[in-house]
C-alpha cells in the first residue's frame, strides 16, 4: 500500500515522528486488504484469538451480546485503528465485532506484533500508547453510561467522535460523518433508539447538532462539549519521548485537539 495512502501510518503519526523504517513496518499491516460489507462479522465473542486486524477503510464496532437479547456497542473504530489489541494474551474473544459501513481491514497474526516488538522500539511504544488510549475510551464509555443524562450522553458521544476524527483529518468546520444508525447510537449509549430520536430533535431545535442521515454539523461545537462536560484529556496522543528510543527523538507537539476542538 502506498504510504501516503496508509490510514495507520496517519494514525501512528499523530503520536509522533516515524522514520522511514517505521513506516515500512506499518505497511506491511496493511498487506492483503480485504472488502468487507455493512454488517459482516469480523469475529464473534469465544472465537479462537490468534490476530488483530487494522482498519484500513469503514466503521466498525465491538459488542457483547446479553442473555436478554439486547446488546452492549463498546467500542467504535475508525480508520487507522486497530482492532483487538486486548485480546493479545487470550486464548478466546472477549467480544465480537462488526462492521458499520462497507470497508476494507487487514489480517495479521500476533506474532507480526512480536515482530515490531523485537525491530522498533518507537512503534512498541506507540502501540502501548494506543492500547493505553483504548483504555481511556472504554473508561469514558463507563462514565457515560453510568452518571450521565441522556442529553450529556449523546452530546459527548457525537463530540468525542469529532475530535477522533479530527485528529486524523477526517472531520473539520464542525462537520464529520456519522453512519451509526439510530439503533447503534443506542445500543453505544444504553439509550433507547427512541430516546436517541427525541434528543437529536431537541439538539436540532438548540441549534447545537443538525443531522442529515449519515452528515452530522455542529454550528458551534464548543457549545455542544459544554453540554456533554467533555474533557479532552483523555484523547491527548503524543508520546512523551522518555519511551521512545532516544531523548531526542524528533516529536511533533502535541495535537490531541486541533484549535477547533480543543477547548471545552
Amino acid at each position: 500500500m502506498n504510504r501516503n495512502d496508509s490510514c495507520i501510518i496517519r494514525h501512528f503519526s499523530h503520536y509522533c515522528a516515524l522514520s522511514d523504517d517505521d513506516k515500512a513496518l506499518l505497511c506491511e499491516l496493511e498487506d492483503s486488504p480485504q472488502d468487507v460489507k455493512s454488517g459482516d462479522v469480523l469475529w464473534k465473542e469465544n472465537d479462537h484469538a490468534s490476530e488483530f486486524c487494522t482498519v484500513s477503510r469503514g466503521w466498525a464496532y465491538s459488542y457483547r451480546n446479553l442473555g436478554d437479547g439486547s446488546r452492549q456497542i463498546l467500542e467504535v473504530f475508525l480508520p487507522g485503528d486497530i482492532i483487538g489489541l486486548r485480546e493479545f494474551a487470550f486464548s478466546q474473544r472477549l467480544a465480537g465485532v462488526s462492521m458499520i459501513d462497507d470497508g476494507v481491514i487487514c489480517h495479521f497474526p500476533h506474532r507480526r506484533l512480536l515482530d515490531i516488538f523485537r525491530q522498533s522500539t518507537t512503534l512498541t511504544a506507540v502501540l502501548f500508547a494506543i492500547s493505553s488510549r483504548q483504555q481511556s475510551l472504554l473508561t469514558e464509555r463507563l462514565v457515560n453510561l453510568a452518571r450521565r443524562t441522556a442529553h450529556q450522553k449523546l452530546a459527548h458521544f457525537l463530540y468525542e467522535m469529532y475530535v477522533r476524527l479530527d485528529q486524523t483529518g477526517a472531520a473539520g468546520e464542525g462537520k464529520f460523518r456519522l453512519p451509526l444508525s439510530q439503533e447503534q447510537l443506542a445500543d453505544t449509549l444504553g439509550l433507547s433508539a427512541v430516546h436517541v430520536s427525541r434528543t437529536f430533535s431537541a439538539f436540532r431545535e438548540e441549534g447545537l447538532v443538525l443531522r442529515e442521515r449519515h452528515k452530522v454539523t455542529l454550528p458551534d461545537p464548543q457549545a455542544l462539549a459544554q453540554v456533554a462536560e467533555f474533557d479532552a484529556c483523555y484523547l491527548n496522543d503524543s508520546v512523551r519521548p522518555i519511551f521512545l528510543e532516544n531523548d531526542n527523538a524528533a516529536m511533533r507537539p502535541p495535537n490531541g485537539v486541533s484549535a477547533s476542538a480543543v477547548k471545552s
